[in-house]
């Protein structure tokens, strides 16, 4: 079967054309990435992706995003976009669609990839493990975070909201970024530090701390 799949988090839409057999990915095409701030919906990034595409796309979809995946509005942590799940289907004409969350399709992906397809980057150069908990966190516009409990030959994936818990100073240096952050944000979770954006906020403050004037870079 051949459907769209779709990754949308709080900068970039990815959309890419795929073959599934079996539950099993057997094709995946080019990803087409697309920034949300283009688009006013995911309506008008799927139809910018066809026009892309040059072609009348599948009518079926798995579509990862960034967000709890609950209820009649989902709103996205990072990204202005709303998306209403019952409508979903006959705004992007297509009979069939999966909505998940995001870290949650990284769960499922990490449980099917093949070692070829994980980069080693620190720690204990092993495979993971048959049996116990994996652990999946990614910084991005925010921190995605998810589980898999790998037990008696079966992966129970959960998707959390780890992103957004109290960021926790450890030393003085951190509890003058918290500090800053409280002044701006209010409540400080753990993704205005360990994110794309957090880099800025972690910069500005280590050059409000030195007394430094902040170079403004590029976007």
């Amino acid at each position: 079967m051949e459907l769209v799949t779709a990754d949308i988090g709080g900068s970039h839409a990815r959309f890419a054309l795929a073959d599934v057999e079996g539950g099993q990915v057997r094709k995946l095409g080019d990803a087409v990435t697309l920034k949300t701030v283009d688009h006013a919906s995911l309506q008008t990034a799927w139809e910018t992706f066809g026009e892309q595409l040059g072609r009348t796309l599948p009518r079926a979809a798995a579509i990862a995003v960034a967000c709890p995946v609950s209820g009649e509005i989902l709103k996205l942590t990072n990204n202005p976009w709303i998306i209403r799940p019952a409508m979903v289907a006959q705004g992007l004409g297509v009979d069939r669609i999966t909505l998940i969350n995001d870290f949650g399709a990284v769960g499922h992906a990490v449980v099917q990839v093949g070692r070829e397809h994980l980069r080693y980057l620190c720690g204990p150069d092993i495979p993971l493990p048959e049996e116990g908990v994996i652990s999946i966190v990614g910084p991005g516009s925010g921190l995605g975070v998810a589980h898999v409990l790998r037990r008696e030959g079966h992966n129970h994936v959960i998707e959390c909201e780890g992103g957004h818990i109290d960021y926790a100073p450890v030393d003085g240096i951190e509890d003058v970024i918290l500090a800053r952050l409280r002044e701006r944000y209010g409540r400080v979770s753990v993704e205005r530090v360990v994110s794309g954006p957090g880099l800025v906020n972690i910069y500005e403050a280590l050059a409000a701390i030195d007394d430094r004037a902040v170079q403004a870079g590029d976007d």
